[in-house]
Order: structure tokens, then C-alpha cells, then sequence
């Protein structure tokens, strides 16, 4: 018996390092133009490209068959299940998992299944599921693959800045009229994901100065906490995230990945926004 784990799409952990861990991922939906379409499926590019031109599309969670139809099928083959979800204050991804495994264990009571609300989403998410895997993959069980991830939580910080507020307004995601007083007089928001909900961390004048906002506080948490790994986020972005990469190895000798946002989080925050994932040694919360 072994420890499989299952997160979803805005995780946007590389599909190599998926398959390497055998992390197992179920979509959440867009709706565009009146059609639903599964996130994994979506090119990136093509939706960004479009995003300009039309109204904001919408986002919806898993579908219910998708998400027991996926734990059902790793709970028949005889592994224990924890599952690693986005905030279910921005989806309900979290509460489907809940009834699935109701349904499951109606027919397999036997079964182990572990359901962990993150708190957060894209690479936040991501590492938590990674951790995870890693440890299963050690031969762990489910116990201590849980309790890895809830320290991971504890341990993580995603840093984001928007290139404007038009998304997150629109999308709700900010508060309306301070943010249209925001945009009007081009101030910068550092956003952040605490307790399930994007909040603002600082605020700077330019996008230049939020980067290196942002920067500093990854360099005091790496130098009061230690850090294990650093993602750069981007949306449409990668030539700033590469510059991004740059001053991160200035700064800390640390070789950040990047990855680039989907659909799901993207609708909400717009292109050209760029951030930093990453978890710390010890922990911050």
C-alpha cells in the first residue's frame, strides 16, 4: 500500500516534475464564450492572447464525476489518498473533494483519504503537493506525508504583483473602490494569500520598486528562516521573470524555477503580472 497524491490544475506544477512524483491532477473549469473547457486543456499563450479582446471569462470548479471518479480510482487500487486543494474560499474544489470521499467510503470504509485546504493556490499549492509526493515516493505513510504538508503550508509565502487592478477588480478579488483609486494614481499593490484570501502586503509607486519590495522580503525570510526552494511566477511575463531568476541568484545564490500561471488564477489577475513562491526552512506562521 502505498501514499498517492492528488492536488489540482492551479498548482501549476510542471508537468516533468508531475510525472516524475506521480502527482495526480484533477482540472478546474473556465467558461468562455457559454463553453466550459478543462484548464489542463487550455494553451496558455492562445488564452492570454485573447483575453484582451473579449470579456473576462469565468472559472468553475471541478466537476464531481472528475474529482471521485479520480480518487475512487487510486482508493480501488489499494493506496491510501491525501489530497491538496486550493483555497476553498476561492473554490469549491475543496468541498467536492469532502462529499467524493463521503461517497467513497460508503463503499470502501476501509479506505484512508486526507483532505488539506491549502489556503492558497499556484506554486503556494504546488510545493505543498510536491513535498508530499516527495515523502510517498520515500515510502511514507499517510500520517507523515499529512503532517508534511501542513508544516509546508505553515513554511510557504507567495508574492504577486499585478501589472494593473483592472482583472482583480472585475473578478472581486479587491476591494472596488480603493482599487480604482489605486489604478487612477498607477499605484503598485505586492499582493499576497493569507488564511485562503488575497491580501495586500505593501504597496510601491512603480513596478520596479514593488519588485525589489518583493525581493526583500524573500531575502529577510530567507535570512531569518532559511529557504528551501523559490518558484517566479509570471503571466505572459517571462522576460521579466528571467530578470527576476537574475536578482534572486544575486541576492541568495539560489537558482529559482519559473512557471508560468494558468487560466483559473490568470482570469483573475491579468497578464503581464509576475511573483515569487517559495518555503522556508522553519516555520512563519
Amino acid at each position: 500500500m502505498a501514499v498517492q497524491v492528488l492536488t489540482d490544475s492551479t498548482s501549476y506544477i510542471d508537468k516533468s516534475i508531475r510525472e516524475e512524483l506521480g502527482i495526480n491532477i484533477i482540472s478546474l473549469n473556465v467558461i468562455k464564450n457559454g463553453k466550459s473547457m478543462r484548464e489542463v486543456d487550455i494553451d496558455n499563450k492562445d488564452f492570454y492572447k485573447d483575453l484582451n479582446e473579449q470579456e473576462i471569462p469565468t472559472s468553475s470548479q471541478p466537476s464531481l464525476d472528475e474529482v471521485y471518479g479520480t480518487m475512487k480510482k487510486i482508493i480501488e487500487n489499494g493506496d491510501d489518498l491525501v489530497c491538496i486543494f486550493l483555497s476553498s474560499k476561492m473554490s469549491g474544489a475543496y468541498e467536492s473533494a469532502h462529499i467524493a470521499k463521503d461517497m467513497i467510503l460508503r463503499d470502501h470504509p476501509e479506505a484512508n483519504i486526507e483532505i488539506i485546504d491549502s489556503k492558497s493556490n499556484s506554486m503556494q499549492l504546488g510545493y505543498a503537493a510536491i513535498v508530499a509526493a516527495r515523502l510517498a515516493q520515500e515510502g511514507k505513510a499517510l500520517p507523515e506525508v499529512t503532517q508534511a504538508v501542513t508544516t509546508n503550508i505553515k513554511r510557504s509565502r507567495f508574492l504577486f504583483l499585478p501589472d494593473n487592478l483592472e482583472y482583480l477588480i472585475k473578478g472581486g478579488r479587491i476591494a472596488g473602490a480603493g482599487a480604482l483609486i489605486g489604478n487612477l494614481l498607477k499605484i503598485i499593490p505586492i499582493l499576497t494569500v493569507e488564511e485562503g484570501e488575497t491580501d495586500i502586503f505593501k504597496k510601491a509607486r512603480t513596478k520596479t520598486k514593488a519588485i525589489s519590495v518583493m525581493i526583500d522580503k524573500l531575502v529577510k525570510d530567507a535570512l531569518e528562516y532559511g529557504i528551501e526552494e523559490v518558484c517566479v511566477h509570471h503571466i505572459n511575463a517571462l522576460e521579466e521573470a528571467k530578470q527576476l531568476v537574475v536578482k534572486i541568484k544575486e541576492k541568495l545564490k539560489i537558482t529559482a524555477t519559473i512557471a508560468d500561471i494558468g487560466p483559473i488564477i490568470g482570469l483573475h489577475v491579468g497578464p503581464g503580472a509576475i511573483g515569487v513562491v517559495y518555503y522556508t526552512k522553519e516555520d512563519m506562521r
